[in-house]
């Protein structure tokens, strides 16, 4: 580590994101004092502030405006410290945007009035904060804690589309939240739902021994090899995670912190009317059915769909895909965890 960058925080914010507006660049630029403060407002130019970051040698690169920036800018950090033959600088998330589903891994607050939130969190690691290491989900090369198809894909491309025509009215302002979302998932995703025809899913072991999940998080024998069929069958969702929260809090991947060496895979055909009545289950990550849900540890698959289907990254719609290999990406993250003890030093 370079002297210049010895125990500098780095923070890099989507200037596009809802929450962060001018009063949160301003608080932050003074938590800062300037210098270490990157606002992005295209992706591409996650690239060159990701050269910046490693020639600079940051410790800890902190990013605001959800799990997409998040991905963008651990995706072109890690493929940069590759470039430069340089160590990765430790990750972490402000609660700034939509989604947030590490946020609620990792204990980020949510930036308040006058950036209060920012500035607890920041202090926090002035004062050391935990880390752990964690691996993500890479697909499409890009590396991220969640990938997938099906309805969670459709309702983000859905929320996009209402997003952009909301950013045009009176209601700009909102566009960016859970008003979209709530309009987006009444007018298009949840009629969608019922009239789309359900894909046929096909998934296929590519990587170490898989296993299936059984009842109450046992893990059933024997164990998938590379090469076997895991699934086939009709999938209204085929995604994996290593991060138990789709966001908002939504526990969808309850076994996705099980074993560090796997993600967790989940195909379901749940219809629509079961989906409604256990709902509060699901959502707690407490539904069992393995009728219409089946879930897998996993280190490496290939996801083929038909019809092809609409496919997420990171929570961002990618548009729709037939084929899709996931693996556990062999890059490990240092994350900041604030929930984590202070390391000893």
């Amino acid at each position: 580590m370079s002297e210049q960058g010895a125990g500098r925080i780095a923070v890099v914010v989507n200037g596009n994101a809802k929450s962060v507006n001018d009063e949160v660049i301003s608080t932050l630029d003074q938590i800062l004092k300037g210098g270490d403060l990157f606002v992005s407002r295209r992706l591409e130019e996650g690239a060159e502030i990701a050269r910046t970051l490693v020639s600079r040698g940051y410790d800890t690169v902190l990013t605001g405006g959800g799990d997409g920036t998040f991905t963008v800018m651990v995706t072109e950090v890690v493929r940069e410290a590759r470039r430069q033959g340089r160590a990765l600088p430790r990750f972490g998330l402000l609660k700034l945007g939509t989604g947030n589903a590490l946020a609620w891994v990792v204990g980020a607050s949510r930036a308040q009035k006058r950036g209060k939130g920012l500035s607890v969190d920041i202090q926090r690691l002035r004062e050391d904060a935990g880390s752990r290491t964690i691996r993500l989900v890479e697909a499409e090369d890009m590396i991220a804690p969640f990938a997938g198809f099906g309805v969670d894909a459709v309702v983000l491309a859905d929320y996009a589309v209402v997003k952009r025509r909301l950013s045009q009215t009176p209601l700009k302002r909102v566009a960016s939240g859970p008003l979209s979302y709530a309009i987006s998932s009444v007018t298009r995703s949840i009629p969608s739902y019922f009239l789309r025809k359900v894909p046929h899913c096909r998934v296929v072991n590519l990587g170490a021994p898989a296993w299936r999940v059984g009842p109450r998080g046992q893990l059933t024998e024997p164990a998938f090899d590379t090469g076997e069929l895991l699934y086939e069958g009709p999938a209204r969702v085929a995604s994996a995670s290593t991060i138990p929260y789709f966001g908002f809090g939504f526990r969808f991947f309850p076994f996705a912190e099980d074993r560090p060496d796997r993600m967790h895979l989940r195909v379901s055909a749940i219809t629509p009317s079961a989906f409604v009545a256990n709902f509060p289950a699901i959502w707690r990550g407490e539904y069992e059915d393995p009728v219409s849900t089946s879930d897998f540890l996993v280190e490496h698959v290939r996801i083929e769909m038909d019809p092809p289907t609409e496919f997420q990254i990171g929570g961002d719609p990618r548009g729709e895909r037939a084929v899709m290999e996931l693996r556990l990406s062999p890059t490990p993250i240092q994350l900041v965890d604030f929930y984590a003890p202070p390391s000893a030093s």
